[in-house]
């Protein structure tokens, strides 16, 4: 046949075996093996292909339009509605709303039609450009921390959050498994690092609540100059680690990657050893599974020189890991904290003044500790359903003087019960008791 044939690949493929059929170098069994077709159908397409020459190989419908396709009156109604009312759509919603005024046509015929008009583009997702970046040079000079969420003890269990902390320079892991990824959790995870090899320089995070916040600065820490801070932030900066956010989580690759470590080599362990329980992970985490990771994949760092610091003598780790919260001392030498009410006793040096703050401290074993000028207070907890009687109505016997200028004291703690206040009924001619027509009138 003259002139120029298009062909595909695969009829490419098959004329190269017909013309070796042709030359007696292969039989019509041994060329559907290679065509990967049934016997008759090869020697129904070369006996076609003898009669035709090679336009015999070119599918008959190639250039012909389909059967199925949609009238053209009906395509340039679609696409002059779409100019009209859709033409910011994108293909799959004009569909919809062109289905909903009786123009059934799919989505992908759609976007083919506009294609063909120049009225879509295709847009691809592009992979983000990401630079490599070398290992620290220094142990502790950066310490990636994150946390896996996975069924550890197995399909049927809750999902429990691991959460890991990974070196950077060395890839050596330390982690410690909770019900979910919390400030606590993270806390004592930290803690666990610092008292095995000091306190990090930087800790690289995801922007999760748990590390940094999104909201606002109080009208106090504008005054003061500061950044908003959660807990977890707050206790890293009085050990002035720094919180570097990363952008994405291809920049903390190394714990990301490090997850797939613990999902397959501690999930199987766990099995093995037949653990269910969190403290029985926890255990095993800390008494063999991390000291034989980081055997078998901790590396040596470039530099020998440790950046990790050592813990400051003079400081409590109970007092760096935990929650702080500021409470107003009110008159009668009381504070409110999550529906609890705490008298400070009078025996406390310094004795705080009323209106001053007071910070609440809230460490990790839940016991609640009064601080005042750094110096911790003697306070005593008031029942739940009583009252603390407020100064105006304590007697004067119950104070003592302080020191000159000073207000006076609370000598005792005096309750009075929510039963006994019930009781109290204002008298026959309280200004309640009568209508305002008459206390007006008078």
């Amino acid at each position: 046949m003259k002139g120029h044939l298009k062909m595909s690949e695969k009829e490419r493929n098959r004329l190269g075996v017909f013309r070796r059929l042709e030359e007696d170098q292969l039989r019509i069994v041994e060329a559907a093996k290679q065509l990967r077709i049934s016997y008759r159908h090869c020697s129904r397409s070369y006996k076609r292909y003898k009669k035709e020459g090679d336009s015999g190989l070119i599918h008959r419908s190639r250039g012909r339009i389909s059967n199925r396709a949609k009238p053209l009156d009906f395509r340039k109604e679609v696409i002059d509605l779409y100019r009209k009312r859709y033409d910011d759509f994108g293909a799959t919603l004009a569909a919809e709303k062109l289905c909903e005024e009786g123009l059934i046509v799919d989505h992908e015929t759609l976007r083919r039609w506009l294609l063909a008009e120049g009225l879509w583009k295709k847009r691809r997702k592009r992979r983000t450009h990401r630079t490599w970046r070398e290992r620290k040079g220094h142990f502790g000079e950066l310490v990636q921390i994150d946390g896996s969420h996975h069924r550890w003890f197995g399909p049927d269990r809750e999902p429990a959050c691991l959460i890991n902390m990974v070196d950077d320079a060395t890839g050596h892991t330390e982690s410690l498994i909770a019900e979910q990824e919390t400030t606590e959790a993270t806390m004592r995870t930290l803690w666990g690092w610092i008292e095995s090899h000091g306190i990090p320089k930087a800790l690289y995070t995801d922007k999760k609540n748990v590390f940094v916040t999104g909201r606002e600065p109080s009208i106090e820490e504008q005054l003061a100059g500061e950044e908003p801070l959660t807990a977890f932030g707050k206790a890293c900066k009085k050990l002035s680690i720094e919180i570097i956010p990363a952008n994405s989580p291809q920049a903390k690759g190394r714990v990301e990657r490090n997850h797939g470590v613990y999902q397959d080599r501690f999930l199987r362990e766990m099995k093995l050893r037949g653990i269910t329980t969190i403290e029985g992970a926890n255990k095993l985490l800390r008494e063999w599974f991390c000291d034989h990771l980081n055997v078998k994949f901790a590396k040596e760092p470039k530099e020998k020189q440790d950046f990790h610091m050592p813990w400051p003598e003079d400081v409590d780790p109970r007092d760096v890991f935990c929650f702080e919260h500021k409470r107003i001392l009110t008159n009668d030498w009381t504070i409110r904290f999550e529906t609890k009410v705490f008298q400070i006793l009078k025996d406390n040096r310094p004795l705080p003044r009323p209106g001053e703050k007071i910070l609440v401290r809230v460490h990790l074993d839940r016991q609640i500790e009064l601080v005042y000028r750094d110096r911790s207070l003697k306070y005593e907890e008031v029942a739940i359903g009583q009252r603390v009687v407020p100064v105006r109505e304590m007697g004067k016997n119950q104070f003592d003087k302080g020191e000159k200028g000073s207000e006076p004291l609370p000598q005792v703690i005096t309750v009075i019960s929510d039963a006994d206040r019930a009781k109290r009924k204002p008298s026959e001619n309280h200004p309640w008791r009568r209508g305002y027509r008459l206390i007006w009138n008078r």
